[in-house]
């Protein structure tokens, strides 16, 4: 493959991965901010919405592998994909036994998701924009290990895990706008 056409690959990932980006912070936002309304129980649409989350992890994974595959082998996202749908259905039980169970559940995701969150960033590392998403990896770890920590508490409530949205939304926000650059040489 020739420099200008591996460069205009990665041009054009960059360009899907800030869209991926923007979407990604658009939606962590505006779920964070509904679940906090409802942040003291877990309600039907409470549930509803905490399984929601990981779904919309899925297609972002699948989106992004697909739009990937001209700069690498995207084989860790489908990793992810299979994590986050197999915590989705894991917090459909989990909803209806309680608040340690989902933050068990949501803990033990953090931690997979964001130990492949990491690893796919380093090597994105020549694209740009990706130092935001390596430490968002990094965090995600230590935030799911004080999830499932808190789950053993005497009163455990899920506004740690809710607002947990909110700094990933906006380490997307931070790698979509320096993925700017890469992106305008597509």
């Amino acid at each position: 493959m020739s420099t200008v056409a591996a460069d205009s690959g990665l041009a054009g990932t960059a360009s899907a991965l800030r869209r991926l980006y923007f979407v990604r912070f658009a939606f962590a936002i505006v779920w964070a901010l509904v679940m906090l309304t409802m942040a003291d129980e877990i309600t039907p649409i409470g549930s509803v919405l905490l399984v929601l989350y990981p779904l919309f992890d899925v297609g972002a994974a699948i989106y992004d592998a697909k739009v990937s595959r001209s700069t690498g082998k995207p084989r860790l996202l489908y990793v992810n994909v299979a994590v986050s749908s197999i915590t989705a259905i894991a917090l459909v039980f989990a909803c209806a036994s309680g608040i340690p169970a989902v933050l068990r559940v949501w803990g033990a995701w953090a931690v997979v998701a964001g130990l492949v969150q990491l690893i796919v960033a380093v090597p994105r590392r020549k694209m740009g924009g990706q130092w935001p998403m390596i430490l968002s990896g990094g965090i995600s770890v230590l935030a799911g290990g004080s999830f499932i920590a808190s789950a053993g508490a005497d009163d455990p409530v899920l506004s740690s895990a809710i607002r947990y949205a909110i700094p990933g939304a906006v380490f997307f926000l931070i790698s979509a706008l320096r993925l700017g650059r890469t992106a305008k040489d597509a």
